[in-house]
């Protein structure tokens, strides 16, 4: 009764965390579905693969998303035109390198920047690379057939929209379609969410952390240990700095850099999500690529700041 008890407590609080930022998260995928046009996008984003997977590491600053409304918005950028590569990138770094996060960071670690700035520096560094691997294994939109279908149609629907100004519908019309859609958007992705906090929360019952912990003997171990424990304990990327300063005396710079990056890039809750937007194959990909750049990033980290 008192697994169960635990069990309710850590599935609620990880809805109720997530709950205000998928609501961000569709609000603002409405937003681009009505307002921002193919034309504009493909105006602004540069051309070059490696110039526009910097602008999609760069533009999560301006997103105050977590992991779980990031994949909304990315979804709905990919539909209007965003290269995959530069989609990826911003997907990956936007739960991490925006403000909040970073000063969450920054107030974890004793009002310190460093570990704030280690923590950004290094989900850069592996979203680029992880995107721009992907964008050569991954040369058209993995999207399920039914989200790739959906795609289209929006598409069609919005083609009255390239009609002149005066074709235009007026604003109150627009932001019922925002709403619309925002709502449509959170039902869609609401059910990887409790799914995916269902799993997390039976994980970290049941699967000791003490026993976790004594796995990491070396550098190798340790990262791939906090790695693990990211993945599993599914932490909001705006709380889980005050988790992860509380690792201090266990792992290394390393190790706790590790858990800092990929928590927000890949957990049990976005696994499920991405698993519900793209094709099985690309998730697996993806998972295998920033799980392997984050250690050796990490490793990196422990030689450079250890």
């Amino acid at each position: 009764m008192k697994t169960l008890l635990q069990l309710n407590t850590i599935f609620l609080s990880m809805i109720m965390e997530a709950i205000p930022f998928i609501l961000l998260g569709v609000i603002v995928s409405g937003l681009i579905q009505t307002f921002v046009t193919e034309r504009w996008i493909a105006r602004v984003m540069p051309r070059n693969r490696f110039a526009s997977t910097l602008v999609g590491c760069g533009v999560g600053v301006f997103f105050p998303a977590c992991e779980c409304g990031i994949v909304p918005i990315t979804r709905r950028l990919l539909g209007k035109g965003v290269p995959l590569h530069a989609g990826i990138a911003f997907m990956l770094t936007g739960p991490i390198i925006n403000p909040i996060v970073l000063f969450a960071t920054f107030m974890a670690f004793g009002n310190s920047w460093r570990m704030a700035l280690i923590r950004a520096g290094s989900a850069v560094v592996v979203a680029f690379i992880v995107s721009i691997v992907i964008s050569y294994l991954f040369p058209q939109l993995p999207f399920r057939a039914s989200h790739a279908n959906g795609m289209q149609e929006a598409a069609a629907a919005l083609e009255p929209a390239a009609a002149p100004a005066a074709a235009k519908p007026p604003l109150r019309t627009q932001l019922l379609g925002v709403m619309t859609h925002s709502i449509e958007e959170f039902f869609s992705v609401g059910k990887y969410l409790v799914l995916g906090a269902l799993i997390a929360a039976a994980m970290q019952t049941y699967i000791p952390t003490a026993s976790l912990i004594h796995l990491g003997s070396n550098a190798v171990t340790s990262s791939l240990v906090m790695i693990g424990m990211a993945f599993v304990m599914s932490l909001c990327s705006e709380a889980d700095a005050f988790i992860a300063s509380s690792f201090q005396g266990s792992f290394s710079v390393g190790a706790i850099s590790a858990f800092l990056v990929f928590g927000p890039m890949i957990d049990i809750k976005n696994t499920l999500m991405l698993l519900g937007v793209f094709k099985g194959k690309f998730v697996v990909t993806l998972i295998a690529l920033v799980a392997t750049c984050t250690l050796l990033v990490s490793l990196l980290v422990g030689r450079l700041f250890g």
